[in-house]
């Protein structure tokens, strides 16, 4: 259903912590100029933690109506309770975006029977496409290939951004779902490699500062020109590496401060990158030619 280079987009913010709405803006008009397949907002990456549910809903619609059909839209509205999930996927619908975008519960460390019901539940109270996320790194909560393959028969799941950081777990899914649901990587730096095993796409950090060559990099995956993609792959490693310095999205903001294309803003809990790091992500971005 959705393919390709898809940017966790980041929520831009002034030094006081209040949206920069018109950089968001500019930020949307970039990555449809530069090819970007789809753009994700207020996922993990736009720190959907530190949103109001009245922001969090707000911004879907900005996005929506700035977007205006020309991409789809795949809005995060995960949540580690069920009815906020649930709150936040129909606000999605209703926004008139293309599909949701749900995070495992975080902290809640469900078992595989409440994640499938979890998901089931979500899925059966909002009648629009949605997409798992795994991501344990971030959740301390791992759901299994069995559980994603259960959901894979409900009518409306559709696809599985994947962020456990093993190929082996992405062929493992793709062979129990046997194409009822769409595969994306979660990982940039296995995104090339989980396309041509088969994979959709990639839900996009590293989209963020390189548009433009993560969209032509998952092109060639898809097409399956396994050595064009490796090739622009190898150009973009450092990001793919030094994005991911601090925890994310601290290093993608700075760097985009730093390319002039938002405010220094990020929200507490989380604070902007460190000073020893930047040196080394300032030459990634030279490296790439993004700065």
């Amino acid at each position: 259903m959705f393919h390709g280079s898809m940017v966790a987009i980041v929520t831009p913010m002034a030094e006081d912590g209040s949206v920069q709405r018109d950089a968001l803006a500019d930020l949307i008009e970039w990555h449809v100029e530069n090819g970007t397949d789809a753009i994700v907002p207020v996922g993990t990456t736009g720190e959907s933690a530190t949103l109001s549910h009245a922001e969090h809903c707000e911004l879907i619609r900005f996005v929506v109506d700035r977007v205006a059909g020309r991409l789809p839209v795949i809005a995060g509205t995960g949540a580690n309770a069920t009815t906020e999930a649930i709150e936040l996927t129909r606000c999605a619908m209703e926004a008139g975006a293309d599909a949701a975008l749900l995070v495992t519960p975080y902290y809640n460390k469900p078992t595989q029977e409440g994640l499938y019901l979890h998901y089931r539940a979500v899925a059966e109270a909002v009648p629009m496409p949605q997409i798992l996320y795994n991501v344990p790194g971030r959740t301390a909560c791992d759901m299994l290939p069995e559980t994603v393959a259960r959901l894979s028969h409900v009518a409306n799941i559709v696809g599985i951004k994947e962020a456990s950081g093993s190929l082996e777990r992405v062929r493992d899914i793709l062979d129990r779902c046997d194409g009822r649901l769409d595969v994306y990587s979660g990982d940039d730096a296995l995104a090339r490699e989980v396309i041509l095993a088969g994979g959709k796409g990639v839900i996009s950090v590293t989209a963020n500062v390189a548009p433009r060559q993560m969209h032509e990099m998952c092109a060639a995956a898809l097409a399956g020109d396994a050595g064009p993609a490796a090739e622009i792959d190898q150009r973009l490693a450092p990001l793919h590496r030094d994005l991911f310095l601090e925890s994310n999205p601290i290093p993608v903001k700075w760097a985009l401060f730093e390319m002039g294309r938002i405010g220094r803003g990020i929200r507490l809990p989380l604070t902007p990158l460190s000073e020893c790091h930047r040196p080394k992500l300032r030459e990634s971005l030279h490296a790439v030619g993004v700065l």
